[in-house]
């Protein structure tokens, strides 16, 4: 890469030494470039042809650089993640802006201005690594900061919940999620039976299922989505006194989604999409970035709480007890290596450092232990922690591990591999700087149970939907009927329906209908009745919540030769005084001749390039290419998707054959700017901000 960009190559013979006799091309190492080797570090002279006695003879076994290299490509590949398999990730840097020593011995909090390396890994849950990135999902958001006493893995979700209570029912969640194991399909989706039969047998899951089914499950990028740690952990500070603490990713983008039908015709053009909005955010600006935020409180808080603060499936609502600003997340550095770092990064609840404890949360509990045994599973060796995106940066490594697959060191040198020792060599424990659990006590009989405070499993999921917005409640009811629509048994979809009966009666009935259900079933058993007199929270609603400006986000121009050369430069200054970028989409790669002879690349072809890809769009064609544009399907979709997806759009006189032609004359609405002038552009791009005309869904 050059300044943080990939290099653009030019010549398809770069640095082209000669041709062989089958016509192959051999590039040949110049004077003091580097020379190609095998991995024991011998040149290789030729890496187009095997070793054969004469031309059309046999391959010899005693090729060495053809068997090493076939070797290592047929073990390329590594186990993926059971869940999460499908990531991406990047470097960046948390900056403390509260100190916290007063409640946490925790490193990356003690002084306002510290600076923690780190690495993020955002992902989604059921797709495999070959899966699309914006299917309706759940995604993680896992931080590993790189402190000066260790490391320390906050691994969380972009949603506060989970689907269970306790660890012992993950392995049945993700089976019934995953595809079916005689079909093998779906692929990344939660849209059939086994999924919804295991929902609607597990009362627990409602509010997890709010979320899922909300547009929290198919955010616009990972920049524009929240972050979690979903459990609530211990702030433990030098003292040994314990403060609960709940922890809050805010993007400095707001908050985005898109509309389902999008999302599906994104995932088409562009399976990659979130990969690539981050690429470019972190290589081109703005660089992504969240702020920290922190619910701490003690035992009294706890006790007076509705809710069990160590139950998954709960929140404590922001409006209850305040998220407190305390530091910010930038990522500022793509990976070097995919494989070497996004993949084979791993993430450990298990790892805290000294000021972070765990508390009794039974399915935090359970994921200490699945962590760090899927990990040997997946990359092979204990010494995974050798791999330098999982070494601790800030801090030295000294212990008495030794020996196993991948050890790439020497840790240990002399006789001494043990301790206590009467040698006088080798680290020794340290009882004041070293990691120090809680001291709690704990009693009560051995036996497999769930706490009563935990079976309250409709209030939440109702305050979650009482705390959308029209177009959001709308959205989540349009899921519900899709999703359950998919399920071939009925009474799958029947029990569902008795459960949301417990939710709210609307949105029940709303379901059943749309399903054909004629006669609403009862409502399911609830251990305990749902709770009707929870205040709705503002802070769950996306819309509600949204950036306030349009800076980051992208406006795809559809444009033909002769396009109005005023009317462009117009939107993209614009465009520039407000922080977001114009990309130029056209009928032909090549590009377009604006009215003043100006020659335009364009970012993406027509039909390569549909407005699902844009946060906001403008039609500026040519008078003479209008007409040509019109009777092209793909630009008539450009036009009528942006419409259907509740886009702001901006539309210049020339373009009249086109809106003719999709259908949409007399529709136009006030989201729809009549694009003649070009001080319209200003305030296109303000309105923009809004994200979406939302009117347009009625």
């Amino acid at each position: 890469m050059t300044d943080k960009k990939r290099s653009q190559q030019t010549d398809p013979e770069h640095r082209f030494s000669e041709r062989g006799a089958g016509g192959e091309y051999h590039q040949h190492a110049e004077d003091g470039a580097e020379r190609l080797t095998t991995a024991q570090g011998v040149t290789i002279s030729d890496n187009q042809n095997s070793l054969k006695p004469g031309a059309s003879g046999p391959t010899l076994l005693e090729d060495f650089v053809l068997r090493e290299k076939i070797f290592h490509f047929d073990h390329e590949r590594i186990p993926e993640r059971v869940v999460h398999a499908r990531g991406f990730g990047a470097h960046g840097t948390f900056e403390c802006k509260k100190d916290l020593s007063a409640i946490t011995r925790a490193a990356p909090f003690q002084k306002v201005g510290k600076k923690t390396e780190l690495f993020a890994r955002f992902s989604t849950v059921a797709g495999n690594k070959g899966s699309f990135d914006i299917p309706r999902d759940v995604r993680g958001f896992a931080v590993k900061f790189y402190t000066d006493e260790g490391n320390w893995d906050l691994v969380g979700n972009n949603m506060p919940v989970f689907f269970i209570q306790d660890a012992i029912k993950f392995p049945d969640l993700i089976h019934a999620v995953k595809p079916e194991p005689d079909t093998g399909f779906p692929q990344a989706q939660s849209a059939h039976d086994n999924f919804w039969d295991f929902i609607s047998l597990t009362p627990e899951s409602m509010h997890t299922i709010m979320w899922l089914m909300s547009d929290r499950a198919i955010p616009r990028s990972f920049s524009t989505m929240e972050g979690f740690g979903v459990h609530t952990y211990r702030f433990v500070n030098a003292d040994g006194k314990s403060t609960y603490v709940k922890f809050f990713w805010k993007p400095h983008a707001g908050l985005q989604s898109v509309v389902w039908n999008e999302a599906m015709k994104t995932n088409g053009a562009d399976p990659d999409r979130h990969r690539r909005i981050t690429w470019e955010e972190i290589t081109e600006g703005p660089q992504p970035a969240w702020d920290l935020a922190v619910q701490t409180f003690d035992q009294e808080f706890a006790d007076s709480f509705e809710f069990d603060v160590l139950d998954a499936t709960k929140i404590i609502p922001e409006e209850r007890l305040k998220p407190e600003i305390v530091g910010t997340m930038t990522l500022d550095r793509p990976v070097d290596n995919f494989f070497a770092e996004t993949e084979q990064v791993a993430f450990c609840t298990q790892n805290v450092v000294p000021g972070i404890d765990f508390t009794d949360d039974p399915l935090l509990q359970g994921r200490n232990f699945s962590y760090l045994d899927t990990q040997l599973k997946r990359l092979g060796s204990p010494n995974f922690t050798k791999i330098p995106v999982n070494a601790p940066r800030g801090c030295p490594v000294h212990n008495y591990q030794q020996d196993g697959h991948m050890q790439t060191d020497q840790p240990i040198r002399g006789r001494v591999n043990y301790e206590p020792n009467g040698w006088g060599e080798g680290p020794r424990e340290h009882p004041l700087e070293g990691y120090t659990s809680f001291r709690q006590e704990v009693h009560g009989e051995k036996a497999r149970l769930r706490p009563e405070s935990f079976n309250d499993h409709y209030s939440q999921a109702r305050l979650f939907y009482i705390s959308q917005t029209e177009v959001e409640q709308g959205h989540l009811r349009d899921a519900f009927v899709f999703e359950l629509s998919k399920c071939e048994m009925e009474a799958i979809r029947i029990r569902i329906v008795s459960h949301l009966r417990n939710v709210d009666e609307e949105l029940a009935a709303a379901v059943a209908e749309r399903l054909g259900i004629e006669t609403l079933p009862k409502p399911a058993p609830a251990a305990q009745p749902t709770r009707m007199d929870l205040d709705a929270s503002p802070a769950l609603s996306i819309v509600m919540n949204g950036p306030g400006s349009f800076k980051g986000r992208t406006i795809g121009v559809l444009a033909s030769d002769g396009a109005d050369a005023d009317l462009l430069r117009g939107l993209m200054d614009a465009a520039r005084a407000e922080g977001a970028k114009v990309k130029f989409v056209a009928p032909r790669i090549g590009g377009f001749t604006d009215s003043k002879g100006e020659k335009h690349p364009a970012d993406e072809k027509v039909d390569g390039g549909p407005s699902v890809l844009f946060d906001a769009v403008a039609i500026v064609p040519g008078e003479e290419s209008v007409a040509a544009l019109a009777a092209m399907p793909p630009a008539r979709d450009f036009l009528t998707d942006a419409f259907v997806h509740a886009k702001f759009i901006a539309l210049a006189p020339a373009a009249g054959p086109l809106i003719e032609a999709t259908g949409l004359s007399g529709k136009l609405d006030d989201g729809c700017f009549d694009f003649a002038e070009p001080g319209v552009a200003e305030t296109f791009v303000a309105r923009c901000a809004e994200l979406r005309f939302w009117k347009r869904e009625g």
